[in-house]
């Protein structure tokens, strides 16, 4: 799929898209999101060959910011401290390393203690992490020119620790159900304009984000049709049952900042047809990063 924003799951059909409905039964992989900070990149860059790092600025159509050497670093990111430290390492340790693509993963922190916050969620490990710094990889990229133009694939390969990396993958399992999607009849909803739902999920996100949780009342609001209101909140459960059916090992233990233990932020799914989007509990973990979030 094309590197762009993953989206929840009801936002989309807010136009009459009703894919989603399509992909979230069909078979999928599916990751562990990682609530690490900032979103790193590395690899060779397609079109020197030369081994870079840099954040997700790596994909930015119009301002280059490709580190391949510590100048690089200090002249692209030399006024963030942490993430110019960051990077540095990185450089020094991912490059000994054969990499033969582009990939992203989420920071988590440098080694030399067992806990890890670098945003929001905090992650405890059962012993104190030896290595230098400490990635969660999630992406592979297929460019075949331009790193802007580069396609997200999820990362299935399983990197084994090194001296100085630890990385981060944990397992997603759950039990597929062969079971056809529902058949919706549309005629009666009021779809939106592009415009509009793009508004609209701004307007969600700011309930949200006060600390409510959207009701039907909210939503009937909002979407200005009770059935668009019914039908996001069928995409919603269906989204719910999927993550109930989750199965996670290999994980460090994952706390929200109040000390309640909860398996992750939420997942990625990745659909047969390409398409991909996020799973989560938005009441939760959507109002804890907006307000909490270091990089929100």
């Amino acid at each position: 799929m094309p590197n762009t924003h993953l989206q929840h799951p009801e936002d989309t059909i807010l136009t009459g898209d009703l894919r989603v409905l399509r992909d979230l039964y069909s078979r999928g992989h599916v990751s562990l999101k990682i609530d690490g900070a900032p979103s790193v990149v590395w690899g060779h860059h397609p079109e020197t060959g030369k081994f870079f790092v840099c954040t997700k600025a790596a994909f930015n159509k119009k301002k280059h910011r490709i580190c391949y050497t510590t100048d690089d670093i200090n002249t692209y990111f030399g006024h963030q401290d942490d993430v110019a430290n960051m990077l540095f390492l990185m450089l020094k340790l991912l490059s000994q390393k054969s990499f033969p693509g582009v990939y992203q993963g989420d920071f988590m922190g440098f080694g030399g203690t067992d806990t890890f916050k670098t945003n929001t969620l905090m992650y405890v490990f059962p012993e104190d992490v030896s290595q230098s710094i400490v990635i969660a990889p999630h992406t592979i990229y297929n460019v075949t020119d331009k790193l802007s133009n580069a396609v997200a694939e999820p990362l299935r390969e399983i990197f084994d620790d090194t001296k100085h990396i630890k990385w981060v993958q944990p397992s997603v399992d759950y039990v597929y159900n062969d079971i056809k999607p529902p058949v919706i009849n549309t005629e009666s909803v009021e779809f939106m304009t592009k415009k509009e739902s793009d508004v609209t999920q701004i307007q969600i996100n700011a309930l949200i984000k006060s600390g409510q949780s959207p009701t039907d009342k909210d939503l009937n609001y909002l979407l200005g049709d009770i059935y668009l209101t019914n039908l996001y909140q069928l995409v919603k459960d269906v989204k719910e049952d999927l993550m109930d059916c989750m199965i996670v090992t290999d994980s460090p233990k994952c706390y929200l900042p109040d000390g309640t233990e909860v398996v992750g932020e939420g997942f990625v799914f990745y659909s047969e047809s390409g398409r991909s989007y996020k799973l989560v509990d938005r009441p939760v973990f959507a109002y804890t990063n907006f307000t909490q979030g270091k990089f929100n």
